[in-house]
């Protein structure tokens, strides 16, 4: 597993609100930035996708009367606000970056191309990947397994509020179980949703195995990475 060249790391937008109830907390994305700059310093080329959630969910407009499409695109345009402030973060504490946007915004991120966005990697750029897949009913998740088959990643790193999968929330409920290795039909058969069924069924397709870890723990992206602490790999 230490081994691992080229990574995906998809974080919630949820996680960048740190203890705020929305929005962003700069503490918070300084924190998540130095936590990249841990891997990238281990000569991993890195992907990063960041969901829109601490903003606007496109699922919950949709149910309150928006259009679905067009709330779906306002979710795209949040995971666009994260991105560049992801960047701002990283570029920040010296890590050189690129965003790229699944939809087209010239003014402050290149489009997405995929020859292009190899390059950056090759360059040792962290590359930034937002506004999903640039299409309504998809998934941040499901755009990060898309972006990791296209990259060739050799894993995906989930970074979420658990240390990994268990049978029900362990947050309301106490008696729930740990599972530190899943195969991806399971996942999809007991309806885990670690992530959306597109995404484990494109990363299962693709052959990528899904590392889930808490990002509240230091060192837990890197230390998932090398086949240290407490993380489950779906595969």
């Amino acid at each position: 597993m230490n081994k691992t060249k080229r990574i995906l790391i998809k974080i919630s937008g949820e996680s960048l609100m740190g203890e705020t109830s929305f929005g962003l907390n700069f503490k918070t994305v300084g924190y998540i930035a130095n936590e990249i700059k841990e891997v990238f310093n281990n000569k991993h080329q890195i992907c990063l996708i960041i969901g829109g959630g601490n903003i606007y969910r496109g699922s919950k407009g949709a149910s309150e009367g928006i259009d679905r499409s067009t709330s779906d695109y306002m979710g795209m345009m949040a995971t666009v606000i994260n991105a560049l402030s992801m960047q701002s973060a990283l570029e920040k504490i010296d890590v050189p970056t690129r965003v790229q946007t699944a939809i087209s915004m010239s003014q402050i991120a290149e489009p997405y191309i995929r020859r292009k966005a190899i390059r950056h990697l090759e360059k040792n750029r962290i590359v930034i990947f937002a506004a999903g897949t640039g299409n309504p009913f998809f998934t941040t998740d499901t755009a990060a397994a898309l972006r990791a088959s296209e990259m060739n990643c050799e894993i995906i790193i989930k970074a979420t509020k658990v240390d990994g999968i268990y049978d029900k929330d362990p947050i309301l409920h106490q008696d729930a179980s740990y599972i530190d290795k899943i195969s991806y039909i399971d996942v999809l058969n007991k309806n885990l949703r670690v992530m959306d069924s597109t995404a484990i069924s494109l990363a299962k397709e693709s052959k990528i195995p899904i590392i889930v870890t808490n990002l509240n723990i230091k060192h837990s992206i890197l230390n998932a990475i090398k086949g240290i602490g407490k993380f489950t790999k779906i595969s």
